[in-house]
């Protein structure tokens, strides 16, 4: 969810950051690297919204200062970082981040431990998710970005820098997809494996599409692919015998047919993945 709110707001500025899967992963090994190093999960945590932010201004420097097309530049930093991960992946020491149970809340029956006996990075979202919101829709910021993403010729002709906002809105892209990185290393897994992102960055993408571009619906996405993800996991543990490639497969077909259906009932942003050159219509 840290990268979907991220893309969603990249997305809404106009730019298709498809180098989340690059933050994600980066965000996921600098995070049990640092943590390793210094004893302090919360310490990896940095380092993973660090990297984040390291590959964001990569890409926001390719793609708006030179022009560089914006699906090749997240494309390559995609492989190119699980190709240095891949490679300087070691066996790791297991570090997580503590839990932090809510009393009454966590000993409720079902939801109980499942939403109310987390790991702290988990509650962050309590605070993310109407912060991002404002950000995008009530603040003037947001006003300028989304501008930026509909009608970039009409928002430089109002003083409004379109690259600038899209800037921005890609480096907290790369800030929150750096968190979901490191959250997922070291909250959720605790150690860091080979392309343990296995494709969430690209599940993230189609998360904000099923939405329809709102945050509400991309949050609701990612519920729902997150949903398949686990029933992968659950199924051959109740005893059901299913194909094991299959059950794989399964979050990522989910999301290949909500792509398929819902991308043309819903209206992205009428400049997304448009670059912006001053002068040009």
């Amino acid at each position: 969810m840290f990268a979907a709110i991220g893309e969603w707001i990249a997305e809404r500025a106009g730019t298709l950051n498809i180098s989340v899967e690059a933050m994600m992963l980066g965000g996921a090994f600098t995070a049990v690297t640092g943590a390793v190093a210094t004893g302090s999960p919360e310490f990896g945590l940095l380092c993973g919204i660090v990297t984040g932010l390291v590959v964001a201004l990569i890409h926001a420097n390719l793609s708006h200062r030179l022009s560089v097309n914006t699906y090749v530049v997240g494309l390559t930093l995609n492989v190119l970082v699980l190709g240095l991960t891949s490679y300087l992946a070691d066996k790791t020491e297991f570090f997580q981040v503590a839990k932090v149970a809510i009393p009454w809340l966590s000993s409720l029956p079902i939801v109980g431990s499942a939403l109310f006996d987390v790991r702290w990075t988990a509650y962050l979202l309590i605070v993310l998710i109407p912060l991002a919101w404002w950000l995008v829709q009530r603040s003037r910021w947001g006003l300028e970005a989304r501008a930026a993403g509909e009608n970039p010729q009409s928002a430089d002709v109002t003083g409004i820098h379109v690259n600038k906002r899209r800037r921005q809105a890609l480096l907290i892209c790369g800030l929150l997809g750096g968190l979901g990185g490191a959250h997922l290393a070291v909250a959720e897994v605790g150690t860091f494996n080979s392309n343990m992102t296995a494709g969430r960055g690209y599940i993230v993408l189609a998360a904000v599409i099923f939405g329809g571009w709102t945050l509400r619906g991309a949050l609701a996405g990612c519920l729902l692919f997150g949903a398949a993800d686990a029933l992968r996991l659950a199924l051959p543990a109740l005893g059901y015998e299913l194909n094991a490639q299959l059950l794989i497969a399964s979050p990522y077909l989910l999301a290949l047919a909500a792509m398929f259906f819902l991308a043309k009932s819903h209206r992205g942003p009428a400049a997304l993945g448009a670059p912006f050159v001053r002068g040009i219509t």
